[in-house]
């Protein structure tokens, strides 16, 4: 006679991460993620590269497959969208690894990477192998640690969330 050990939860997204393997390996793909990010951002700035960053020769290229060819187009050609293109990408991808990196407003961060990864992946377009890449593996990355708060774990978000000023309504959608 087979017996049933479900445990059903409340809330099944309501799960604690803290303590067990899942909740470690979480903490090193958030800090892999980070640092991927981090130094894909400082090494754009110009007095580590050697040069100013430019996006204009990927957005001016945009393949023609790319479903948002015309608009990565646009953006290479219109100048004040091109040097805020410029000015965001280093500083975005540095703020977003750095915050993954120390799990500080991992939610937030985790955000806006899987949103420069949906303007990485559409805009390579590079789908001749199919359509899963590493910027899609990057977005499911992104994904995964903003599903799972993975800054609650090993991080400083469980920190943030504890202290007295955190509305913790907004703290738990914000933090992870």
């Amino acid at each position: 006679m087979a017996t049933s050990t479900r445990t059903t939860l409340g809330n099944p997204l309501d799960f604690d991460l803290q303590g067990t393997m899942a909740g470690y390996w979480v903490a090193v793909l958030r800090v892999i993620t980070g640092y991927w990010f981090l130094h894909a951002g400082i090494t754009k700035f110009a007095f580590i590269a050697g040069e100013p960053f430019s996006a204009q020769g990927w957005l001016a290229n945009a393949p023609a497959a790319s479903p948002i060819q015309g608009f990565l187009m646009w953006a290479g050609q219109t100048p004040w969208m091109l040097e805020f293109t410029n000015f965001m990408i280093p500083i975005g991808e540095t703020l977003i690894g750095l915050g993954l990196v120390v799990g500080a407003l991992v939610r937030l961060a985790s955000f806006f990477g899987a949103f420069l990864m949906v303007f990485f992946y559409l805009g390579n377009a590079a789908w001749s192998h199919g359509l899963v890449n590493g910027d899609l593996m990057g977005l499911l990355l992104f994904v995964t640690m903003g599903v799972l708060g993975a800054g609650r774990v090993l991080g400083l978000d469980a920190i943030i969330e504890d202290m007295d000023f955190a509305d913790t309504r907004i703290a738990k959608y914000l933090l992870g």
